[in-house]
C-alpha cells in the first residue's frame, strides 16, 4: 500500500512532517502553522486539517500492516472521557509489554460494547492466550461469550483465560496516559479519571 500525493501542492515530504507533528505531539494546527512558517513555508491551518482528514486513516491502515505481532497476554479495561462535549466510554487494551493492542468507544458500558471492543482487538490481533481484565462484570460477561463460541465451534483449545489482577493492569494505565493527552489536544477531550477495579474503561 503507498500514500498517493498526487494533486497536492506541497511536497510529500513537508506533508508527512506536518502530519507527524500532529499525531505525535500535543501540538495544535496553529501552532504547527507557526513552526512552519519559521522555515518559510506557509500553508493555513486548515490545509493542515484536510491533510490530517485524508491521509491519517490511511497511515494507520498502513502502520497496522506493518505493526508486529503483540503478545498473547493482553490487559484490558476501560475509562470515562468527553469527546466533544459527550461523555463515552473508551475501552483500550495492550500486551504483557506495553505494546497498544486497540481501542475503542463506546456510549455504554455493557456487555455488547466489551465483546464489540474484543471481536475488534480479535479480527485485527487474533484470539489472545490470557486477558487480565478489571473486575467489571460487563468484561468477563463478554470474554465469557466468546469461549461460548469457541466452545460450540469446538475450538475450546483456543478459549482464553480470564484473570482480574489489579497490580497486573497497571501497565495499560501507565501506557494510556500519554496517547490520552494527545486525543485530548485532538478532539477537546477530558479524563474523568480512571475507573476502579469494580468499573469499567477503554
Amino acid at each position: 500500500m503507498t500514500i498517493n500525493f498526487t494533486g497536492r501542492h506541497y511536497p510529500s515530504d513537508i506533508i508527512m512532517q506536518a502530519l507527524r507533528y500532529y499525531l505525535a505531539y500535543k501540538l495544535s494546527y496553529r501552532e504547527i502553522e507557526e513552526i512552519f512558517a519559521e522555515r518559510n513555508i506557509h500553508f493555513d491551518h486548515s490545509t493542515l486539517n484536510r491533510w490530517v482528514i485524508k491521509y491519517a486513516p490511511l497511515l494507520e491502515a498502513l502502520f497496522r500492516k506493518k505493526k508486529r505481532r503483540v503478545s498473547g497476554s493482553w490487559r484490558m479495561d476501560e475509562t470515562y472521557i468527553k469527546v466533544k462535549g459527550r461523555w463515552l466510554y473508551y475501552y483500550r487494551a495492550v500486551d504483557k509489554y506495553g505494546a497498544i493492542i486497540d481501542c475503542y468507544l463506546s456510549e455504554t458500558r455493557d456487555e455488547p460494547a466489551a465483546r464489540a471492543f474484543f471481536s475488534q482487538a480479535i479480527n485485527r490481533h487474533g484470539l489472545p492466550e490470557k486477558v487480565v481484565i478489571d473486575k467489571s462484570g460487563a468484561n468477563a460477561a463478554a470474554l465469557d461469550t466468546v469461549n461460548i463460541h469457541l466452545w460450540l465451534s469446538g475450538h475450546m483449545q483456543f478459549m482464553i483465560e480470564v484473570l482480574a489482577i489489579k497490580y497486573l493492569n497497571n501497565i495499560v494505565e501507565q501506557k494510556s496516559s500519554k496517547s490520552e493527552r494527545k486525543n485530548a489536544s485532538m478532539f477537546g477531550m477530558e479524563v474523568l479519571g480512571r475507573c476502579r477495579v469494580n468499573a469499567c474503561r477503554c
